[in-house]
């Protein structure tokens, strides 16, 4: 370790004599040994230096003073002085003014030359930085054995840990990744923050609970949780990615019933068990932030799945009742969705079990989120819903065949009868009503109208048509997946 005035001292061979004031400490470390014959050498000292002169210039007691007091403002650790040159002994005045400024004085004889001073705090700084080097390679062994142990992120932070004394978290897309203590919220002063670069945009922070300790380690460290953070990202989205697969299957019924049930089981889902639907749906830009995230607390036990197909990109969470509240969890991930600068709306499906249950609570959530809350939950269970999650109902081939004609119209003319027919049902057959809606005249919404039942063949002045072209709308804005 770094020596120390009371460690020179103490070392025989040089035969140096402690000459200051007996209350002045000669504890501290001594990062290098300056030789100057400078009157002002405080420009060339850094602090921390123990600075040995023969008083060459220091010819009068004002000269001895002004130099004492240089060396204080430089923040070195003592002077050590040569005697048998220009003095024979230490001058009184230097003695009187370290004193006054507790500044060591240390008597160096004639027969020591400065050099082997020198010599012996270079070898103590140098064998200090070896251990230390020894040291930081121990530990960042130990760093990579718990990481590439099956330890993973826990474990390596766990270990970091105890290296620096102090309690760290992992955050990524504004979550929580690890911790190693319960309950510990990053947010304030008493919290140093060190950036982690995966190549993703997911602000990845390492924080450490201040104070702590750092020797190096702490930057190996920052580039063995970069690396796997932005593996369990890669992980994370390819299981999403085949749970999407599984999951788009069975929403389309397209799989038996024990096909299904195996399928579910290999996902971590009980299908005996009671599990209900978390949906969010959004822009294609977005989305692959979005498909990564971390999930919030609570949402630990939750399958997600990534849906994408047809410009509808989606993120699933199945979760088991146990779990939670569902609204409590549906603000969970919302918050967490803010976090990252996603603002769409979660839709949250009612709870039931097996296949179809997953299927009913799917097509619930997706209803849910066009309401366009922040978090929406269900409400009695929807008859478009529950038909489109009836394998026996081709409610999607109907959907297609009431208002084809109509989508292939307005493609070919410009026209607009679907939004029209649209804004007629939500706004409870009010030609008036459409009209202030769309600008138009309401002699115009007639026209659309009366076009809308010669293409169709269904009247949306009549009850039984209206029903039959609402749920074909509802089917063509919930249609699952293809």
């Amino acid at each position: 370790m770094a020596l120390s005035l009371a460690d020179l001292l103490g070392t025989p061979g040089l035969h140096l004599k402690n000459l200051g004031s007996m209350r002045t400490p000669l504890t501290s470390a001594i990062d290098w040994v300056a030789v100057t014959e400078l009157e002002n050498p405080q420009g060339f000292l850094s602090g921390g230096e123990l600075v040995l002169t023969t008083g060459a210039r220091q010819g009068t007691a004002d000269a001895q003073r002004s130099f004492v007091r240089q060396i204080k403002q430089a923040g070195a650790v003592g002077i050590g002085f040569g005697i048998g040159f220009e003095h024979d002994s230490v001058p009184t005045a230097l003695l009187a003014e370290a004193n006054r400024w507790a500044v060591p004085v240390v008597e160096v004889p004639y027969s020591t030359p400065f050099i082997a001073i020198g010599k012996l705090v270079a070898d103590a700084r140098s064998s200090d930085h070896y251990i230390k080097l020894e040291r930081l390679l121990r530990e960042h062994q130990v760093l990579a054995r718990a990481l590439l142990t099956g330890g993973g992120l826990p474990a390596l932070l766990m270990k970091l840990s105890s290296m620096v004394v102090a309690d760290l978290v992992i955050t990524q897309y504004g979550g929580e990744v690890a911790a190693t203590s319960a309950g510990a919220a990053p947010d304030d002063d008493a919290w140093h923050a060190v950036a982690l670069s995966t190549g993703k945009r997911d602000s990845s922070t390492l924080w450490l609970r201040r104070p702590f300790h750092d020797d190096g380690i702490v930057d190996y460290a920052r580039g063995l949780i970069s690396i796997e953070l932005n593996n369990l990202v890669q992980r994370r989205q390819s299981a999403r990615q085949i749970a999407g697969q599984v999951i788009s299957d069975i929403v389309r019924g397209t799989l038996e019933a024990a096909d299904s049930s195996a399928r579910l089981e290999n996902l971590g889902i009980a299908p005996a068990s009671k599990n209900f639907v978390l949906l969010v749906s959004t822009e294609t830009n977005k989305f692959p932030t979005l498909a990564t995230i971390t999930l919030p607390a609570g949402l630990e036990s939750a399958v997600a799945a990534t849906i994408s197909s047809e410009g509808k990109q989606e993120l699933l969470l199945v979760v088991p009742t146990q779990a939670g509240d569902p609204a409590a969890l549906g603000r969970a991930l919302s918050h967490q969705m803010h976090n990252i600068k996603i603002t769409a709306p979660v839709g949250i499906g009612g709870a039931y079990s097996q296949a179809n249950g997953l299927r009913w609570s799917y097509f619930e959530a997706r209803e849910a989120a066009t309401r366009g809350l922040e978090v929406n939950v269900p409400e009695r269970l929807s008859l478009t819903s529950l038909l489109l999650a009836s394998e026996d109902v081709p409610m999607a081939d109907m959907a297609a065949e009431a208002l084809g004609p109509l989508a292939a119209f307005d493609a070919a003319h410009g026209a607009e009868l679907v939004d029209t027919l649209e804004s007629y049902l939500r706004l409870n057959g009010s030609v008036a009503a459409v009209a202030d809606a769309l600008a138009l005249h309401r002699n115009t919404v007639r026209y659309r109208l009366t076009q809308i039942t010669e293409l169709t063949g269904y009247d949306p002045a009549l009850t039984p048509d209206r029903v039959q072209l609402w749920l074909a709308l509802a089917v063509r804005r919930l249609s699952p997946p293809a």
